[in-house]
């Protein structure tokens, strides 16, 4: 134990006086929070909406009301019967058209089902996608609205219809920051955990310092444990700020236990930082360690963690791999914590497997020091 708070306390003094590091657990983190916080966002809203009303009726004026008072969409042109909404579409005027039929109002009126069409833009296949989802809802809000005016309408004979009430759990707006936000907490973590410590021993290595660490009597286990814990605790804190943030600027709920959070946070941590650890015990210069550390933490965390592209409509392959992946169990966990307000107990197998992760690299790094 001693000469592990040796080689923490060395370590310490050497992050203070190393602004760059300083920089990277502390400043860069905010930094990419808000940047991609900000630009990552898979909600629309004001959708430009083309409508072509050909019945002109009060019915079909109250469908067109009711796309205008939608956040999600805004008519920015009213066509004449007969002119082609094509051309708004092709030149990105409008996203969707609306076309009435001339016989909207009738059929409603007798009871009829009376066909609206609809056009949307899917050059964006995930756009076109959400815009479908909102114009269903708006027409599911229509058709309430008119089935409770003209229940008690004489001459017309209704089908009582199925009522189906959807609730939806732990984000019921349905926003995509409270899904992409955990998800950018784990990228972030991730990226500044790994590169912090893949530059402390190749700092080492190229100042020259290796040499007489290697002659003092501290073991490997002592001297990698002594390396990581200073970035442990500056990355804890850090990691913590960034879900403040979120929480303040992005209104990311936190519905669990404070205690569980840096719990998790503390284990995912552990395995990002021992990564780093073994990627210096290979790299020779800063340049190398840093490619090496930006590569192995990006691209699996934004990739196959579940971050953005979900685990199970990829190749089976490819689920297999995501099982080494850290980032994949830490975001089922900071989710089930934050969104969900789970306890420990109710997230200990995404705990355990981070904990293996955090114990097969850092035993790895061990022995490769022993071998150097």
């Amino acid at each position: 134990m001693t000469a592990l708070w040796a080689v923490a306390i060395k370590e310490l003094r050497q992050i203070a006086r190393d602004r760059r590091t300083l920089m990277v657990l502390l400043v860069v983190p905010a930094f990419f929070l808000f940047l991609y916080g900000y630009a990552l966002n898979f909600d629309i809203r004001h959708v430009s909406l083309a409508v072509e009303d050909r019945d002109g009726s009060p019915e079909s004026r109250d469908l067109v009301a009711a796309f205008g008072r939608s956040q999600y969409f805004t008519v920015v042109a009213d066509l004449a019967p007969g002119v082609d909404p094509g051309p708004l579409l092709d030149r990105r005027i409008a996203r969707a058209a609306l076309v009435i039929p001339p016989d909207y109002s009738e059929r409603l009126a007798s009871g009829d089902t009376s066909e609206v069409q609809v056009l949307v833009d899917g050059d964006n296949a995930n756009t076109a996608t959400t815009v479908v989802a909102y114009i269903n809802a708006v027409f599911r809000q229509v058709e309430t609205q008119w089935r409770g005016r003209s229940v008690d309408r004489p001459g017309v004979v209704r089908v009582a219809p199925i009522l189906v009430e959807s609730r939806v759990w732990y984000n019921p707006e349905l926003r995509s920051t409270v899904f992409l936000v955990p998800g950018l907490i784990a990228f972030i973590a991730m990226i500044t955990a790994v590169i912090s410590t893949a530059l402390s021993i190749v700092r080492e290595k190229e100042h020259g310092t290796m040499e007489q660490v290697r002659m003092a009597p501290i073991p490997q286990a002592s001297f990698v444990l002594g390396k990581t814990l200073p970035y442990l605790v500056l990355s804890q804190i850090g990691a913590t700020l960034i879900v403040v943030a979120a929480m303040i600027f992005f209104h990311l709920p936190m519905h669990g236990s404070w205690i569980a959070l840096s719990v998790v946070l503390a284990v995912f941590l552990v395995g990002a930082l021992g990564t780093g650890v073994l990627i210096s015990t290979v790299a020779d210069s800063q340049q190398v360690a840093f490619q090496a550390a930006a590569l192995i933490a990006m691209l699996p965390t934004l990739i196959l963690s579940g971050f953005i592209f979900p685990i199970a409509s990829m190749p089976t392959a490819l689920q297999y791999v995501t099982t080494v992946i850290p980032a994949k169990y830490f975001l089922i966990a900071l989710r089930g914590v934050v969104l969900k307000g789970l306890d420990l107990s109710a997230v200990v197998a995404p705990v355990l497997a981070m904990c293996a992760y955090a114990a097969v690299v850092l035993g790895l790094s061990a022995v490769r020091l022993g071998r150097q």
